[in-house]
């Protein structure tokens, strides 16, 4: 398994991912996540299997304070394999900042097994009500949770945090 940038060739194969993924109010329409690629603090990597398909992708926001990983998905034909946990170590070594990330509430099966997944790989839940406003025009905000890497969070750290996300990646307060 090779860890690298997208390659703009990728794009498809990415968003498919996200799609298979992720509850529609917590991914952008095709051409607004696209453009995303021009943003500079903005970065998708891919793992790529051994006939070099897209195996996992990961969104990172490299940001003042953090490093937001905004999506993570391995595709559904390879979980279970620890191909989640090798990628996220090495997104890990390779970002300069703490990194943080938001999970669903634990109101379900998969959330709890998603949120014990980043648990066993360091991350910690921060307890603070928190809302993902609208990804996009015609979606609604989702309750969520901010996890952080290595250790919970103050309530002045979480706000800051809450903050940097709401202007720089939602674009909103």
């Amino acid at each position: 398994m090779k860890l690298d940038q997208m390659k703009s060739k990728e794009f498809d194969a990415v968003y498919r991912l996200l799609e298979d993924s992720f509850p529609l109010d917590e991914y952008r329409p095709y051409e607004e996540q696209k453009a995303l690629l021009e943003e500079p603090a903005y970065r998708i990597y891919v793992l790529r299997g051994e006939s070099q398909q897209v195996a996992a992708m990961m969104a990172v926001w490299e940001l003042e304070a953090v490093s937001f990983i905004e999506h993570f998905a391995v595709d559904p034909a390879l979980r279970g394999k620890g191909l989640g946990a090798f990628m996220l170590e090495k997104i890990r070594q390779h970002l300069k900042k703490p990194a943080c990330l938001e999970a669903e509430l634990p109101e379900n099966e998969i959330a709890c097994r998603r949120i014990r997944f980043y648990q066993r790989n360091g991350f910690f839940v921060n307890d603070y009500p928190y809302m993902q406003p609208p990804i996009s025009k015609g979606r609604k905000p989702v309750p969520l949770r901010i996890l952080t890497d290595g250790r919970p969070v103050s309530q002045e750290e979480f706000e800051k945090i809450r903050s940097v996300l709401y202007s720089r990646v939602y674009r909103c307060g």
